[in-house]
Parts: structure tokens; sequence; C-alpha cells
């Protein structure tokens, strides 16, 4: 066995990476005779649209976010090695009962998407200020065409809040902000994606998961090859399911027999409302408020490690922007500022916390929250955001990171992401050279970090 297996290993490493020469006669079709070298049935390539499989050209640049496995060499080398890191994962697809025909099948001719890793450290909800995030995707338009679709597909939504607890106003919002209402899921087929993702650049663990999940709906016929198309990191549909959560929380709502979060509305609907109430979504509770904070308010108690009661807050002298009582003093709640002292200031709920499981980025959950509350009829923001402030880059995120370790505060392995672990040490740092302990990472911090 493991004879058969190293030959095996070696065979699909050879084809999948180039680097076999088939026979003569066997050139015109290469896949068909490794599939009879092996017995197999001959693979078939999977359909897909020109726009999926066209090629899109690699910057050649290092990643910014300064890991290791996103240096322009070593992205160089993994896609080198790419044959022979999808050899390493049949047995893994084995195990989780892809047949061997199969694994041919749908990886055979798979190559590197190298431009993926231009876009793997330049994710919109990391590198853009959170006005900005807001200002693309909680538009006029985005309010106008969701609004849309609720009164058009009203029965189905409310049947889906019926069954999952989750208020058709969140659906929309993911609906809109995924993909803007399905018109921008993407065009990369999933399991190419998942492939390059699982054996090139920095998140290679978690996309291993993902492209066996990938060939696991394949092998199951949830979705047919040439449906199976989207971002490139491998989410697809128009609420963007990641082929682990499809498998975990897709459901066939509309009971034709299929699990179809690309085609039916109502899958697609239900799957996301599963995946919320599952993730421990609270029926008839809100995502949060925004708030008004009193003069001289203690910047301290803001942040992800501080959860009080609504009516603990109001002690404090927090009331909602627009007025408006808190309906349910009673729930928990921490007080969240994207943009510290200058910015808008909100009170967050346990279901923030849960459309971050969804997509572990604050800007996002606070995208869905603000879009919800539009759909359901609430205005703009009342406070302004600090639009003078420089964004800072990835780089400098990195600096400031580093710069917070260098002084004792604790913020975990450097990541160019700024959140709750390192806003926690901004403010230890404000609060040590006597300014604003808002937590803001801020090109003010940065300078005085950089002072001797």
């Amino acid at each position: 066995m493991a004879l058969r297996m190293s030959i095996w290993r070696l065979m699909l490493a050879a084809f999948l990476g180039g680097g076999i020469a088939c026979p003569v006669w066997a050139q015109d079709n290469p896949v068909g005779w490794l599939s009879r070298f092996f017995q197999t049935t001959t693979p078939v390539s999977a359909p897909a649209s020109e726009n999926a499989m066209r090629q899109e050209q690699w910057s050649g640049q290092s990643g910014a976010s300064g890991d290791p496995q996103m240096s322009a060499d070593a992205i160089r080398a993994a896609a080198a090695d790419f044959g022979n890191c999808l050899a390493d994962l049949w047995p893994a697809a084995e195990r989780r009962g892809i047949t061997r025909d199969n694994y041919l099948r749908f990886t055979s001719g798979l190559t590197p998407d190298l431009s993926i890793m231009d876009k793997l450290d330049a994710q919109p909800e990391f590198d853009k200020s959170t006005w900005d995030y807001l200002d693309l995707l909680v538009s006029d338009d985005r309010v106008d065409r969701g609004q849309q679709l609720l009164a058009q597909y009203a029965p189905t939504f409310a049947a889906v809040q019926r069954a999952y607890g989750v208020a058709p106003t969140i659906l929309a919002a993911m609906w809109g902000v995924e993909s803007d209402y399905g018109t921008k899921g993407g065009d990369r087929p999933v399991l190419r994606s998942t492939a390059t993702l699982a054996c090139v650049g920095r998140r290679r663990d978690f996309f291993r998961g993902e492209f066996l999940a990938a060939l696991e709906i394949l092998q199951r016929g949830d979705i047919p090859p040439d449906r199976l198309i989207g971002s490139w990191a491998g989410a697809f549909g128009p609420t963007q399911f990641m082929p682990t959560s499809f498998l975990r929380y897709a459901v066939d709502f509309d009971g034709n027999g299929h699990r179809d979060v690309i085609d039916s509305v109502g899958d697609m609907l239900a799957s996301t409302a599963n995946n919320l109430r599952m993730d421990g979504w609270l029926s008839g509770q809100t995502w949060g408020y925004e708030v008004a904070l009193p003069a001289n308010f203690n910047y301290l108690l803001a942040g992800e490690s501080r959860w009080m009661r609504v009516r603990e807050w109001e002690g404090l002298g927090i009331r909602r922007a627009d007025g408006q009582p808190f309906p349910r003093p009673a729930e928990s709640a921490s007080l969240f500022l994207p943009a510290g002292a200058r910015g808008p200031a909100f009170l967050i709920l346990q279901n923030f916390r849960v459309v971050m499981k969804y997509n572990p980025a604050e800007a996002y959950a606070l995208a869905i929250g603000r879009l919800a509350d539009r759909l359901a009829g609430g205005g703009p923001l009342v406070h302004s955001w600090p639009r003078d402030e420089r964004v800072l880059t990835v780089a400098e995120r990195y600096e400031m990171q580093e710069l917070l370790a260098r002084h004792g505060f604790k913020i975990g392995e450097p990541d160019g992401l700024i959140g709750p672990e390192t806003r926690l040490a901004i403010r230890k740092f404000q609060t040590s050279v006597g300014e604003v302990p808002d937590g803001f990472a801020s090109s003010e911090v940065l300078d005085r970090l950089l002072q001797p």
C-alpha cells in the first residue's frame, strides 16, 4: 500500500506540476493517459466561463503583510511546488470520501492563480478607513435596491424569519454587502482559488480545509462544477459562502432536493439565516446603536473586553444618538469606537459578534448593521467621521504594533490588523503619555511611539 501510494503521489505531483513526460501518442490528451495509467475513467474537465478561466497576472511583488510566506521568492517557490502540494493533499481528500477518479477529474490540469496573492494582503475591510468602507457598501443605491428585493421576496423573507429568527433586513444587508445583491459574487473557479491558497501564501492551513470542502461539494453533486464560481478567496453565491460553511449550514429550503445557495433565493436566504442562528444569533435583538457620549467620558471603558447592561451604560451618561430610548435596557453591550473620540460611537450587542463570525472584521459587521438600519427606514449617522484623518498603511500598522510591543504592551503577533488587543494596547500607551485613551490607531499615535 505504501509503495502504491508513493507511486500515486509521484505521478500525480509530476502530472499536476507539469513535470511528467507522457507518451508521444498521449500528448494530445495527457489527462486521459494518466487516467488509464491508474485504470480510472477519463477525467472530464469542469466547464467554466471565459471570464472564470481568464489569466490574471501576478504583480511579482511581495505581499504587504510582511509575512515570510508572502515574499515574492516564497510565492514563486510554492507555485513551482504546486503539483507536489496537491499530491500531498490526496490522502486527506480520500479520508473525506473523495474517490480517486474524482480527485483526478477535479484537479487534473489545475494551475495556481497567483494573481490572488496581490489580493490576499489587500482586503478592503482592513486597508480602507471605516468611513470609506461604509461609503462604498451602505450607499443610497444599495439601500434602494435592497428595499426593492425585500418587497419582491417578502413571502420568502417572512418564511425564513419564522424558521430561523433572523430579521429580513439583516439578510438583505448581507446579500447587499457580500455581492451587491448577486452582481459582484466573483468569476473564479472556487476549486482553483482554494487550491491556490491551500498551497501558496500565508493562510495555507485554513485554505486546505476549504479546498477539501470544495471537493466534497463537487463529489456530492450539490453544485455543478460550472456553477461553483466565486471570489478569489473561494466564497460563492450571493451571500458568499465559503465551502466549509456551505457544508455546515446550507439547507434545502425550497424543497427541490438540492442545497443551492447560488440560484435559489429561498435556499440562499435560509442557509444564511441558519448560519447566523447556529453561530448564536439572538432573535428579536438588533446589532447595536449609534450613541452619544457625555463630556469627560472615561474612554478606558471602551473596547471588546468590557460588557455591561445597556442600563449601566445609560447610568454613565450614554444616550442613543437619535434621542430615542433604548428598547431593551437589560441587553449586554460593549462600546465600539472605530474612529476614536473624533468619530461616531456605538454600543454593540451580541449579534454584532455573530456577524463577525461570518467575516471577522469589525468594519464588515458595522456595514451589515448600518445597511440593515437603512433598509428598515433609518437615516444616516448623526455624528461625522474624521475624514481628514490619514489612514495608516499596512506597513505603518505593523510598525505601530512592533513599537507597542517594544514599549511593553501586549499586542499578540504583529499582523498589520488593528483589532481589540491592539486597540487596548494603544489605550494603555495613550494613558501613559497623557493623551485621550480612545484606542484609535492614528498617525499621531504612531508619531508619538516613534519619539525617543
